[in-house]
């Protein structure tokens, strides 16, 4: 929830439109994980007790329905391990990274978010993230957690393997 919360709060604040989307349209399922301590963060639990944001995580419009980059000026992904399932092999969600990465607009994603960055590729085919100073779940980061047998990458060395410059801080 923390990975949605946060930035939806520091968007609204800034005054953005915010449209939230997913795969399938409908309630974003929500780990249970991130509902304890010390992930459920005071703006998780403003997200909670908020009956339009709530409502809107709730209600999120299904993807493919959605025309990128039409108006969007920058397009942000949230993590946790559902990044896995939802954002490989997912051809809408390709399709709107690489349409807004081609018109200059911004793409952003936190945690295991950049998971959805692996499969895109710029105009000229090359991977996305080439030549990119990157960031996202390391691979200890994953080792710690013991789930490196069930996401489909380990971000960090998949970014690396594709050319990218990987940053992280010290474990």
């Amino acid at each position: 929830v923390e990975e949605f919360a946060a930035p939806y709060y520091m968007f609204q604040e800034k005054g953005f439109d915010i449209v939230v989307a997913s795969s399938s349209g409908g309630p974003i399922p929500i780990d249970t994980g991130s509902m304890s301590e010390p992930y459920f963060t005071d703006a998780a639990k403003k997200l909670m007790l908020d009956p339009k944001a709530f409502d809107t995580l709730s209600h999120s419009v299904k993807l493919d329905t959605l025309s990128f980059p039409g108006d969007f000026d920058a397009l942000f992904v949230p993590g946790g391990h559902g990044a896995g399932v939802d954002f490989v092999s997912n051809p809408p969600m390709k399709a709107a990274i690489e349409s807004m990465y081609a018109a200059g607009k911004i793409v952003a994603a936190v945690c295991h978010g950049p998971m959805c960055l692996i499969e895109c590729v710029k105009p000229d085919g090359t991977p996305l993230v080439a030549g990119k100073t990157v960031t996202g779940f390391t691979d200890t980061e994953e080792a710690a957690v013991a789930k490196t047998d069930i996401v489909p990458y380990l971000i960090e060395s998949k970014f690396k393997e594709q050319g990218a410059n990987f940053e992280k801080a010290a474990d």
